[in-house]
């Protein structure tokens, strides 16, 4: 990643977008975004959060992409009919997805902790950061949901925390299917049940996640889960 980019966020205030946003802006980035709850006055406090935050905010008319060396980042809920899209694409800015830019971040951490499953992922990802925060690891984690034990008077959006020590704790999803661009060094699977995707493909995806770990923790109740450790080499 290049640390000194310029990065807009299409949708920022999603809760995946926010969340990486911030990390993004920690490790160096200069951000900005547009969202379409914005245009429309909802969400306000959000909004006010990122600004006091340092992220400047535009209408999502694509007046926010200005010069080739912006990289526009997106989510799965922003379309390419949208007007930032078609302004990256006409002056021909980068143009990346939330996926691809998380998985960039966690991968180059010094240990990434990633937590996937069906089912509490969000739970056990706070559940890891907290443990490793309480131990005084300062750890860097991003959750698909705001963790309560980190909202304070001055940070009422918790679904992200910024540390600076080596750990990334980070949720990964596999319905989109980009579970497979995360390498973790930690991989922590909860459960796999029907969801999403047919099942050939989530244990196909889940085995190929779990196969990239140095160390892996399965939830050995969930029968597909417990099926893993066949694909596991020890060592």
């Amino acid at each position: 990643m290049n640390r000194w980019g310029d990065y807009f966020f299409c949708g920022v205030g999603g809760s995946g977008m926010t969340p990486l946003a911030l990390i993004v802006q920690a490790r160096g980035g200069r951000v900005e975004g547009s969202d379409r709850a914005l245009d429309q006055g909802r969400d306000a406090a959000k909004f006010d959060f990122l600004r006091a935050r340092g992220v400047r905010l535009h209408p999502q008319d694509g007046s926010g992409i200005r010069r080739a060396d912006q990289i526009l980042v997106t989510s799965a809920a922003v379309e390419d009919t949208v007007p930032d899209v078609q302004a990256a694409r006409r002056i021909g800015a980068a143009v990346t997805t939330r996926a691809r830019l998380l998985a960039e971040l966690f991968n180059a951490s010094g240990c990434g902790i990633g937590v996937a499953g069906t089912s509490g992922k969000s739970t056990t990802t706070g559940m890891i950061g907290w443990i490793l925060h309480r131990a005084g690891r300062n750890p860097t984690i991003m959750n698909g949901a705001e963790m309560k034990n980190f909202i304070s008077v001055g940070s009422t959006f918790a679904a992200a925390r910024i540390g600076d020590g080596e750990e990334f704790v980070c949720e990964v999803d596999e319905s989109d299917g980009s579970i497979a661009l995360f390498a973790p060094r930690v991989a922590v699977v909860n459960n796999i049940s029907l969801d999403h995707k047919p099942l050939d493909e989530l244990r196909t995806l889940f085995r190929g996640f779990v196969c990239k770990g140095e160390t892996v923790v399965l939830n050995l109740d969930n029968t597909e889960t417990a099926a893993l450790v066949t694909d596991l080499k020890p060592g």
